[in-house]
């Protein structure tokens, strides 16, 4: 079983957010172990590593890109909009 115990953030510009995991199995330990060895990676830039290939997959939808897509193969739209006459605003 795994738990999320806690993700801390803080105001500092320097500071990452870190994660706790606990109850995390010794053979799950030792696979991530030998896994970051085999890459020459630390056991923690491993976790890092598989954790933002988990969190952000390369092959996800991205919004803004889907939205310009369907209009691209739509043929786009000319939209005759008329400005609007702005008032002026004192505080």
């Amino acid at each position: 079983m795994i738990a999320f115990n806690s993700i801390q953030t803080t105001s500092k510009g320097t500071d990452m957010p870190s994660i706790t995991v606990r109850n995390l199995s010794e053979e799950t330990h030792r696979a991530l172990k030998a896994r970051a060895l085999a890459a020459g990676r630390s056991t923690e830039a491993e976790i890092r590593l598989i954790l933002d290939q988990a969190a952000r997959p390369k092959q996800r939808i991205r919004l803004g890109s889907l939205l310009s897509d369907i209009g691209r193969e739509a043929g786009g739209v000319d939209l005759d909009i008329e400005r609007q006459e702005q008032t002026e605003v004192r505080f």
